[in-house]
């Protein structure tokens, strides 16, 4: 056997754990016996999709087959969906849906979040067999990429890619597959368009084309980009992500009509996404179409509920379409259960925003500046600012109900944390036109800007100059200062790297560069600088104390976003 290779013989069932989710005792029992008699030993039952998430947060399976439809609470879409995105598996687990459902907006709201395989039922021995064979198989292949993958190391992920290749080729192309989508999250689009390319040399596969459109389409290249999704859409009508991805490109071309209308058709198609209801609602609203809008967030709130992805956005998204019909009854009540389902530090200011909109639309001139006299207030009470998005409905609700200095300073605090992003500027100049400040805010945008690039300029030449520690305590400085900056948050996890590479590793400077660039990649992923310096703090690492590098990077994985 080659190097590398894994054992492609016969699989010990007997010793793997399994997991059995069906709400009917007795399809449970067959499957039970089915597996019992490939040898199964440990093997445990779930009925619901709530008693196996507290099952599969106690124990790792190797195999879960899990039922599609588990009747009240979560089906098995959004069991597979939590688990994955909670890390309740191994990079080696198989995860089998099973179902008599056959409709094809089940089978696609399934495929979309990835299952092993999904087995249509009645099934028997040999057909489950068979499919586990060669999934476990496959996983194997995959294993240590997975791993490398969830601990955020794309670059050493891309290289195990690689070495499989050489070892094997029989799961080339999925491992060139997995190898480009490794290096469009690195930040590395040319090596990922080699990927591609290789792949498109032997197949024309639909996948590499829209992985093309994609690299196109962070380059800038809005317009060949959205031919080529449209091209992909023709030769298969059922590939989602190239729906998803074509409403983006226009987006980016200021083309949102389109993009609602090619959300309109993807939804229809796989209608099960709560991320893409959300999404098509927002879009709606933002052109104009209530009915849409109405439609895509209800739906939203409906497949939300026993979903890990269910978040306030639809709640207050509506409460701002019930605004447009005047029906503010609704859209109170609907932001009342946003702040009751979703208490976290943002809503109450998210949803004073949205409730002093609904009374400015509706015409109710009092109320909307009594709500926007108190989000004055919340905001000289907390220091901390809210995120881009929030900061920007904010301005626009405090400018319509009259209010200048604090939507300005919002504003200038996007810039500022922003000042590379020409998309997110010509939003925010937008804003300041729709107040009649557009000259103003043309001169804000530019000394905002300017006062971004000299404090991140300040800290560089610092460390250009060899000063590392004032580099290091002025990049301090500035990152609490502009908390979201790219630029500075990349350079300043630099110079901790540079200041450990000329006076020894501190495990304290690693988990604090390590904590940056993990912010960096829940604000924006996909950096290329991103990989880069993860690879050199690992390597650093690795050769002074490697295990303090990686209870760095766990710890900071386990911290809540920032």
């Amino acid at each position: 056997m080659k190097p590398g290779v894994p054992d492609m013989g016969a699989v010990d069932w007997a010793g793997k754990t399994y997991l059995v989710v069906d709400d009917f005792v007795g399809i449970r029992q067959l499957l039970r016996e089915s597996l019992r008699n490939l040898g199964a030993k440990n093997i445990d039952q779930a009925s619901s999709g709530g008693e196996a998430m507290a099952m599969l947060a106690k124990i790792r399976y190797d195999v879960v087959l899990c039922d599609y439809n588990l009747g009240e609470g979560k089906n098995g879409q959004q069991v597979l969906e939590e688990a994955r995105i909670r890390q309740l598996l191994l990079p080696s687990s198989v995860w089998l849906m099973v179902s008599a459902e056959k409709s094809v907006e089940s089978v696609m709201g399934a495929a979309e979040h990835q299952p092993d395989a999904y087995l249509i039922k009645p099934i028997t021995e040999g057909m489950l067999l068979t499919r586990l064979n060669r999934v476990w198989h496959k996983k194997q292949v995959f294993r240590g990429i997975d791993q490398a993958y969830s601990e955020k190391d794309y670059l050493r992920a891309a290289r195990l890619c690689d070495e499989q290749i050489e070892a094997s080729r029989v799961h080339e192309t999925e491992l060139l597959r997995m190898k480009a989508s490794l290096m469009l999250k690195s930040g590395e689009p040319a090596k990922a368009r080699e990927a591609y390319e290789r792949v498109l040399k032997e197949r024309e596969y639909q996948w590499a084309r829209a992985g093309l459109a994609k690299i196109r389409m962070a380059n800038g290249e809005h317009e060949q980009a959205r031919q080529i999704f449209q091209g992909v859409i023709a030769e298969n009508r059922n590939y989602i992500d190239a729906y998803d991805q074509l409403a983006v490109a226009y987006q980016y071309m200021g083309q949102h009509e389109e993009a609602c209308a090619i959300l309109e058709r993807a939804a229809r198609l796989s209608p099960n996404s709560v991320p893409r209801q959300r999404n098509l609602g927002q879009i709606a609203l933002k052109v104009g179409n209530m009915s849409v809008a109405e439609k895509a967030f209800r739906k939203c709130i409906a497949i939300g509920e026993y979903s890990v992805m269910k978040t306030a956005d639809a709640y207050l998204g509506l409460a701002r379409v019930c605004g447009q019909k005047n029906d503010t009854k609704e859209a109170l009540a609907l932001l009342a259960t946003a702040c009751r389902d979703f208490a976290d530090d943002g809503i109450e200011l998210r949803a004073k925003i949205v409730e002093g909109l609904v009374y400015h639309e509706s015409g109710d001139f009092r109320r909307a500046r009594k709500a926007g006299d108190e989000l004055e207030e919340m905001l000289e009470a907390d220091a901390v600012r809210p995120d881009t998005a929030t900061c920007l409905d904010l301005a626009t609700m405090l400018f319509a109900v009259g209010v200048k200095d604090a939507p300005v300073a919002l504003l200038c605090y996007v810039i500022r944390n922003n000042h590379d992003n020409l998309v997110l500027l010509d939003e925010v100049q937008k804003i300041f036109d729709k107040a009649r400040l557009g000259e103003e805010g043309d001169a804000l945008i530019k000394s905002s800007r300017k006062e971004a690039a000299d404090m991140m300029n300040q800290g560089v030449l610092l460390w250009k100059t060899g000063k590392l520690p004032e580099a290091v305590a002025w990049m301090r400085d500035a990152r609490k200062a502009l908390p979201n900056n790219l630029r500075i948050l990349f350079n300043a996890a630099q110079i901790l790297i540079s200041h450990m590479g000329k006076h020894g590793f501190d495990a304290a400077l690693s988990s604090e560069a390590t904590e940056v660039l993990l912010h960096v990649d829940r604000i924006q992923p996909g950096q290329q600088r991103f990989a880069q310096l993860m690879e050199q703090l690992a390597a650093m690492a690795a050769q002074a104390h490697p295990q303090d590098f990686e209870a760095a990077v766990e710890a900071a994985l386990a911290a809540p976003p920032a």
